[in-house]
Formats: C-alpha cells, structure tokens, sequence
C-alpha cells in the first residue's frame, strides 16, 4: 500500500509536500506505524472480508485543527446512529484495492455522504490496513489535508444523520476522554465532543492517531461511559 510520498498514474497522488507544520508528526507516523501499533484487529490472512476505505479528512476551522466526522443514520442495518469517518466499501470502478482502489473510494464516499469536494483534499498518508469483526470490512484508512474548504452537510438522510467537525484541541482535552464499555464486555477508548460519543473503530483510530503524533494528553482511564445494549 502507498506510503506518503508515492504518486502513482497522475490522476490521483499520494504527497507530504506543502503540508502545514501541525501535519507533519501525523506523516511521519504514517509512515512507521505498524499495523499491529493500531489494532489488534488485523485483515485475515486468507483474505476474507469486503475492501473498504475511510477518508481521515484534517482541515484549519476557527478553533484551530480539526477533524471531519459524519453520524450515521439511525435507520441504518449496520453501525446505525455511530459517528464515524466517511467511507465505505469499494466499488469496481475505483481501481486496484492494492493500490488506487481505496484511495478513490475514500474521496468518492466521501463525497457521496458529506458533499465534499474531493478536489480540495490532498491525500498524504496511507495508515495499514485494519479489519472490523462485527461487520467483515477490511479497512484502509486514508489521511488527507483540506487544503482548500469547501461547504459540507448531509446529502443523503438515509443514510447520514449529520456531518460534523471537530476541533483537535477538544480530542486531546482529557476532560473529554472516556473509556466506552460495551455490553458485551469490551472496552475502548472513547471521545464525548460535538454532542456526540465517538467510539468503536473510529475512536481508536483517533485516539493511535493522536498518540504516535505526540498530541495525546494524560487522560483519565477509568472514567467509563456504558453503550447501549443496542450498539
């Protein structure tokens, strides 16, 4: 899989060039990282499981850096109600998933769910693939830098609840840092921002991100916050 200074056909590019200072830690770390660094949850190694891409999107707003997040809708079979990256899995016509594939499909779901414009996003970091059990998705989740903003909202309620930023500044704040605890047992780390709780596979992609970038904050493990039987 690419690493983030590849360009592969011309038509779409992987780069660190230009990226602000801020960015920089995060580059770096996607291009170390193992993946057992990010989640004991690993594709197969038969194979199984549906190809699939989540756009990582950080962007500047009034209050500093931050990161785009969507809520699903809560009609929705799978992850109903859970906020989360956009993405999705691949369709045939984004190419190669051993290459391009997933990086077409974290720009095109992207757009598909939020409005944004992929032509103001560039892609510079590549995190390994990770797999998500409950569902069967073998995930790449792919950085970008909104380079240039552009107006983003829901643009299908059935299947995006709302489409939301959040300030990194809020992420770190330990005093919104919980641990979630399943009802099944599991537990994980969790973020109450935005009037949202962010958990599951996005809140620990969130919370390895911030870790290996060096913005993590000593926070408080033990104060849990219970899921719903329903998650």
């Amino acid at each position: 899989m690419t690493r983030a200074s590849e360009t592969y056909d011309g038509e779409i590019a992987v780069t660190s060039r230009g990226l602000p200072e801020w960015l920089t830690p995060v580059a770096r770390a996607a291009e170390n990282v193992q993946p057992q660094q990010l989640s004991r949850f690993l594709p197969p190694e038969s194979g199984v499981g549906r190809q699939s891409a989540v756009l990582i999107l950080f962007g500047e707003g009034e209050s500093g850096p931050e990161m785009l997040l969507m809520e699903r809708a809560s009609s929705l079979r799978s992850h109903a109600g859970q906020p989360s990256f956009p993405g999705g899995a691949l369709d045939p016509e984004d190419g190669d998933p051993q290459t391009t594939g997933p990086l077409r499909a974290a720009l095109r779901e992207a757009r598909e769910e939020t409005g944004l414009d992929p032509a103001g996003v560039q892609l510079f970091g590549v995190l390994p693939r990770l797999y998500i059990p409950v569902s069967g998705f073998v995930v790449t989740p792919v950085l970008g830098w909104w380079r240039e903003p552009t107006p983003v909202g829901v643009v299908d309620p059935a299947e995006t609840a709302r489409v939301f930023t959040v300030p990194v500044a809020d992420l770190t704040d330990p005093d919104n840092r919980v641990t979630c605890v399943h009802p099944r047992g599991h537990q994980g780390p969790a973020f109450l921002v935005e009037s949202a709780l962010v958990w599951g596979f996005t809140a620990g992609l969130i919370d390895r991100i911030l870790y290996f970038a060096g913005w993590e904050r000593p926070w408080d493990r033990a104060k849990q916050v219970p899921l719903d039987w329903r998650a």
